[in-house]
Parts: structure tokens; C-alpha cells; sequence
């Protein structure tokens, strides 16, 4: 493995290592010491790629945000009229429940780092505005809004519920959203 600055993916190892440590052990498990450990590199890279442990979690975050915001692109962007919209989003609510608990466990992180630091919330906000201009490709900016708090509530129940409702279910929720768009 390389070393020193000759190692060009050592910051992505690290912001790697962050978000599978938080989905292990949550964001009060995070340390320096532990990141550096589970990335395989030196303690003293830490500091040289990031000011301190906020900016860590900012920018591993960030990264997280990304994956997500890239999956309703996939799944939104293939939509060309509004009933293929509205299964674009039922797809996207059982893909991301159906998904990685990794990933439930980032979203909660973030959301409970955000509601407890008033810093995070601008990157929760950036994420929210993100997801709900993707929608309003499809709806306008009101039922854009009702839509992403729906994909978020029905992923997370889907997720946690230990007998899901199916695609109709959700389905019918969007549709009834949508209705009126």
C-alpha cells in the first residue's frame, strides 16, 4: 500500500471507513483513532485530509447524501410522463427499504446528528432541496415536498416493519398525493 501523499485514494478510504464505522457503531462510536484504524492508514492522515472530526462527518456525509441522491436520479430520471413518475417513486420507496440497512442507519445518523448540531442541518436541507427538485421534474413544488416526506416515512416504516406492506400500499399513497398534480 502506498504512503504519504503518493497514496491518491487514502481520503476516500477514510471517508469509506467513517460511514461503515457509523453504520457499525453509530456517530458517538467515531473517533480519529478508530477511522484511522479501520481505513488502514496512519492516525496523522486524519488531520492532513481533514480540519477535525466535523469536517470528517460533514464530508462523509456529504458523500452518503450523494449515493442517495444519485438513486432518485436513476429511478426518476427514466420517467417521461406522470404515471411513470408516480411508479418511479413507488420503485425508489421499495428500492431504498428493500435496501442496504447501512444505509437506514446513515440516514437516522444524520438526521439525529442534524436535529442535535444546528451545522448539519445545512447539509440535511441541501439534501432535502436536492431529492425534492428531482421530483419536481415530475410534480410541482408542493406535492414535490409531500412526496419526499412519503418516500422518506414508507422507507423507513417498510424498513423496520417486520411484515412491510407491499407495492400497492404504497402505490395508493402516491397516487393519492399526486392526485391533484
Amino acid at each position: 500500500m502506498a504512503t504519504g501523499h503518493t497514496d491518491p485514494q487514502r481520503r476516500e478510504r477514510i471517508l469509506a471507513a467513517t460511514l461503515d464505522l457509523i453504520g457499525d457503531e453509530g456517530v458517538a462510536g467515531v473517533s480519529h483513532r478508530k477511522i484511522a484504524a479501520r481505513a488502514g492508514v496512519p492516525l496523522g492522515s486524519m488531520t492532513y485530509h481533514f480540519t477535525g472530526i466535523d469536517d470528517l462527518l460533514r464530508q462523509a456525509f456529504t458523500r452518503f447524501a450523494d449515493r442517495i441522491v444519485a438513486v432518485f436520479e436513476q429511478h426518476l430520471g427514466r420517467a417521461t410522463g406522470p404515471e411513470q413518475a408516480r411508479e418511479a417513486v413507488t420503485d425508489l420507496v421499495h428500492a431504498l427499504s428493500e435496501g442496504a440497512v447501512r444505509d437506514l442507519v446513515l440516514t437516522q445518523e444524520l438526521y439525529t446528528l442534524a436535529a442535535r448540531h444546528p451545522q448539519y442541518r445545512e447539509l440535511t436541507q441541501a439534501w432535502m432541496r436536492r431529492s425534492r427538485r428531482l421530483l419536481e421534474q415530475h410534480f410541482d413544488a408542493d406535492t414535490a415536498r409531500q412526496l419526499d416526506a412519503l418516500i422518506e416515512g414508507l422507507t423507513l416504516h417498510r424498513a423496520l416493519d417486520g411484515s412491510p406492506h407491499g407495492r400497492d400500499l404504497t402505490r395508493r399513497a402516491v397516487a393519492r398525493i399526486t392526485a391533484g398534480s
